[in-house]
């Protein structure tokens, strides 16, 4: 359904030529939305106090010792447009006991994974922290 809204976004988009007003517009260092959604997401697994988490944090690739721990389920922005979070699916087997939380901006790092312009994200919370979690349904932000 997400995919269908989008797609019908961009194609009235480019139907009332507002894509022809983005002719200079440098779309290298942009990352699409579905890029992202449906990625996985990792867990550090760093002890609280040997974690090196701040504002700077970033990281290139995927740790050869992070868990995944999880499936970005949505991108959330803010009503400015900001980057907001994220919503995971966390925990659970095949759909069954798992869980929905919201991710804040600054407890995630957005990840390139090998060379497919795909992404994830990687969480500086533990599986334990995770799943401690409020648990967040669909249209909790209304």
């Amino acid at each position: 359904m997400r995919k269908t809204i989008l797609a019908l976004s961009i194609a009235t988009f480019a139907a009332t030529g507002a894509a022809a007003q983005q002719a200079g517009t440098d779309f290298s260092n942009l990352i699409r939305a579905d890029d992202i959604i449906d990625g996985p997401i990792y867990t550090t697994n760093a002890a609280e106090d040997e974690l090196s988490w701040d504002a700077d944090t970033t990281y290139d690739e995927v740790g050869a010792d992070w868990n995944r721990i999880g499936e970005i389920e949505d991108v959330i922005l803010d009503r400015d447009g900001n980057f907001a979070g994220i919503v995971g699916e966390i925990g659970g087997f095949l759909d069954i006991a798992d869980k929905h939380v919201f991710l804040k901006v600054e407890d995630v790092r957005l990840v390139p994974v090998d060379d497919d312009d795909d992404y994830a994200y990687v969480t500086r919370y533990s599986e334990e922290q995770l799943e401690a979690l409020e648990s967040v349904e669909e249209g909790w932000w209304d």
